[in-house]
């Protein structure tokens, strides 16, 4: 197996000479105006730089740690030594911020325990604890494996790095997915359920990588004695949070500000009662957050803390950000592309080998395992927490720290090649089993309603021919949508534009047809080929405009209906009801209106067909007139 070299070079040496101050230099806190200056600069880092990079849709995780680059000592403090006006911008011991960004963990951990529950985890143990639990333990083995025996790492160093670099980004997922509204997707549910048990195994992860500093090599007894704490403590706080916790808040919940402060209370005490037995502040404020989870005031503890949250992950991200030494990680390009790669590569196939053995598909399977590949904002926490406890060599965590944060940048591209080949897969797999409808399924249908395009309104449609035990099928040319539709009504894979389609639909005994897609021109073109082959039968359909109204008017379709007309419509008898007009009133005067807008567009069709028709004869007229011409000039020729 090749060797790989994670050189110390410049990176350690930088390291070693700026960040790396004396004990006696921690325990001197900076006084006046020093203090304020460093804490002006870091707000003005967090208010400027994640906006902007922000507006370049990336996540503002990342633009919290450039921020921490641009203002640490080796963005603008590396230039301060031939500028010195630059130290007005930057700060120079990260000390300052450094307790701060630890409350920031601490708050992040007990949001995560709040938002848990026992029924939610039970009603996803499968995935949760299966597909999670397999993902973390195989990924961070594997990754393991390859930094001991292609970096040559020793052992202790490389496990710590492989459950480091074994976690995905939270944070930054789970706001992709709900901002798509891909949350309730097969891909969004197991990305929730691996991202679920990530959180979970952060405290037991930072368990382990105290206690693989700790045993100086042997990582046995000393992870059974964090664990047995761990347990002691746990259960301590377990029965006594049980048996004070809801008379305390029931307490304070009579004044806003009592309440706020006995919450912060609960997170910074059980915090600090973790830190005395020997454990970490951030699994008492997960504790904490689990205890609370379990009560009648768990929603209104989450919306007070959202905000200190927020603030204090940002700090966090940016204290991170202010310890990466980029230029000389830079420096190292061929290296750290070749971490990426790796890094990516192997996550994707482990989360794809067990995407398929837990039963999803191929599709699901690719873009879920693309999704997570990346590395995450907790791999910041346990490489900070490793060098500081000496577990990790301080310039290795600083380069894994640099290849966590460019696979972050690479989330979106990751993202969006996940969904285009999952996508592809799942077309490809559907045509090959997807259901078409036979003769002998639809021999029997009669005085049916026909539905093209099973979206958002014909599931709408759907759903109210069933309450009126009206029949129907419905076809659609996206498998996805037929795998999820058929679990509910008659819907089949097909294009909807082949008159043999709907011949096996039953089309010559239907009611009527009705056209719900989303595709302008391919919704003419159905229109087109059914006024042609089945005349008599009424096609009803959705357009997106006037203009696309007109055209499927013209081309055969009986009703339409322009979407932004029938909401504006809808809106203004909303609002003439909120206006004091009765609901009587306002429908008629929204009815007349609806049929003046009807005969307007008839009208319009009306002109739009005529002139069709004399542009139809002109070019007629022209072409005789044309071909006369010709005529005439070769009978002038022969003669």
């Amino acid at each position: 197996m090749p060797h790989i070299h994670i050189p110390r070079g410049k990176l350690n040496a930088s390291i070693a000479r700026r960040c790396a101050p004396s004990r006696k230099e921690e325990a001197l806190p900076q006084e006046g105006l020093p203090v304020l200056r460093d804490w002006i600069v870091l707000l003005v880092a967090m208010g400027l730089v994640v906006p902007l990079v922000r507006r370049l849709r990336a996540p503002s995780v990342l633009g919290y740690l450039l921020g921490g680059v641009l203002i640490g000592p080796y963005g603008l403090g590396a230039l301060a030594e031939h500028w010195p006006w630059l130290k007005w911008l930057t700060i120079e011991n990260i000390g300052t911020v450094h307790a701060m960004a630890e409350l920031g963990v601490v708050f992040l951990l007990f949001m995560i325990g709040l938002e848990l529950s026992w029924d939610r985890l039970m009603s996803m143990s499968r995935l949760v604890f299966g597909l999670g639990a397999a993902q973390v333990v195989l990924t961070a083995t594997a990754l393991a494996a390859l930094l001991h025996g292609m970096a040559g790492l020793k052992l202790p160093a490389a496990v710590v790095a492989g459950m480091a670099l074994a976690l995905s980004s939270t944070a930054i997922v789970m706001h992709m997915l709900v901002e798509e509204r891909r949350l309730a997707t097969p891909v969004g549910r197991a990305a929730f359920a691996v991202l679920l048990f990530q959180d979970l195994a952060v405290v037991p992860i930072l368990f382990l990588t105290g206690a693989l500093a700790e045993g100086q090599g042997n990582i046995f007894w000393p992870l059974l004695l964090n664990l047995g704490k761990a347990a002691l403590a746990i259960g301590i706080i377990i029965i006594v949070g049980r048996q004070v916790l809801r008379p305390l808040l029931r307490f304070a919940a009579h004044s806003r500000e009592s309440f706020m402060a006995i919450t912060l209370l609960l997170v910074v005490g059980t915090g600090v009662l973790t830190h005395v037995a020997g454990l970490s502040m951030a699994l008492g404020a997960f504790l904490a957050g689990l205890l609370l989870a379990e009560t009648e005031y768990s929603h209104q503890v989450q919306v007070d803390l959202e905000p200190f949250k927020g603030l204090l992950m940002g700090v966090f991200f940016t204290s991170i950000g202010m310890n990466l030494d980029l230029p000389a990680a830079l420096a190292q390009m061929d290296i750290l592309l070749l971490v990426v790669a790796l890094l990516i590569l192997a996550k994707a196939l482990i989360l794809l080998v067990l995407a398929r053995g837990f039963g999803l598909s191929g599709g699901t399977g690719v873009e879920l395992a693309l999704l997570l590949a990346h590395g995450g904002e907790f791999a910041f926490v346990v490489f900070s927490q490793a060098a500081a406890l000496g577990s990790v060599p301080w310039h290795l965590a600083q380069f894994l720290m640099v290849v966590t944060t460019v696979s972050m940048f690479l989330l979106g591209f990751l993202a969006r090649l996940g969904r285009w080949l999952g996508e592809k897969l799942a077309r490809a797999e559907m045509r090959r089993h997807a259901p078409m409808p036979m003769p002998e399924e639809t021999r029997e249908l009669r005085d049916h309603v026909i539905i093209v395009g099973y979206g958002r309104v014909g599931q709408l449609l759907g759903e109210i021919l069933s309450d009126l035990r009206q029949p129907f099928v419905a076809i659609d040319s996206d498998p996805v949508i037929v795998a999820a539709g058929r679990e509910r009504a008659p819907v089949y894979f097909g294009n909807a534009a082949h008159p043999e389609i709907l011949r096996r639909l039953g089309a010559d005994r239907a009611l009527a047809l009705v056209i719900t897609m989303d595709d302008a021109d391919e919704a003419e073109r159905v229109v087109r080929m059914v006024s042609h082959h089945w005349p008599h039968l009424p096609v009803l359909a959705r357009a997106r405009d006037t203009r696309h109204a007109m055209r499927l008017v013209s081309r055969g379709a009986r009703e339409v209906v322009p979407e932004t007309v029938e909401a504006s419509l809808d809106l203004a008898e909303l609002l003439l009801q909120s206006t004091g007009l009765g609901a009587e009133a306002a429908h008629e005067v929204i009815a007349a209106r609806r049929e003046q807008e009807r005969q307007r567009l008839m009208r319009a069709v009306e002109r739009g067909r005529k002139n069709h028709d004399e542009a139809v004869e002109r070019g007629r007229k022209t072409h005789d007139e044309k071909r006369r011409g010709r005529h005439g000039q070769k009978r002038q020729d022969a003669s």
